[in-house]
């Protein structure tokens, strides 16, 4: 299984479910290792991708740019007078990719946030050529986040492998409970995943 996640908006849970798949594919024997090609303020995300893997890669390798500002990371860069390192990215992308039997990517924030000027996410996704999956926070406006980021998704002509559907909030109401299965209605991409609030692991049965 090799993924690139994206969400759909910042905290929706990408980093809890990256880490969930990572530990769960190697406890189903595979050599899977998890990268966050961009970190923005601290690096506590690629900290957790990095343990999930039993800190079997560097640091640098899980996160190879850094930017101190919490903000997008075209933001971080301007203010912080730097440009962000494509080939550095792509470079260690490639390398972890050629040497792991299964990566699981998470990208920075939603689909749509800008790495350059002309250079946003759905690009790094692209330029990675991973089936892409949707991690998609269950609350009130999620069909609307879900089906636009979806949508743009294969309007790019990537793949859309499907939706990590995450209960993270302890919330029922009429939007929450029904969410998914208006979801499974309106799009043509399976769900993937349902996960629970504070779920400690995934398992896959998977060759």
């Amino acid at each position: 299984m090799n993924l690139f996640l994206t969400g759909t908006d910042t905290d929706v849970g990408k980093t809890y479910v990256a880490a969930l798949l990572v530990r769960g594919l190697r406890k189903a024997g595979f050599d899977t290792v998890g990268m966050k090609p961009i970190c923005c303020g601290d690096r506590a995300d690629s900290e957790i991708l990095r343990e999930a893997a039993a800190n079997s890669v560097e640091l640098n390798e899980v996160n190879p740019v850094w930017l101190r500002v919490p903000a997008a990371p075209y933001t971080s860069a301007v203010i912080e007078n730097r440009q962000i390192d494509l080939d550095l990215i792509r470079e260690t992308f490639a390398r972890l990719r050629k040497s792991h039997r299964s990566l699981i990517v998470e990208g920075v924030g939603g689909w749509l946030v800008p790495i350059r000027r002309d250079y946003f996410v759905a690009d790094m996704a692209a330029d990675f050529g991973l089936p892409v999956a949707v991690v998609v926070r269950n609350k009130l406006g999620a069909l609307n986040h879900a089906m636009l980021t979806v949508r743009n998704i294969q309007s790019r002509g990537l793949e859309c492998a499907g939706i990590i559907w995450n209960n993270m909030d302890d919330v029922e109401d009429t939007a929450t409970t029904t969410n998914k299965s208006m979801l499974e209605d309106l799009l043509e991409v399976p769900v993937l995943f349902e996960i629970a609030k504070d779920q400690r692991e995934i398992v896959l049965g998977v060759a």
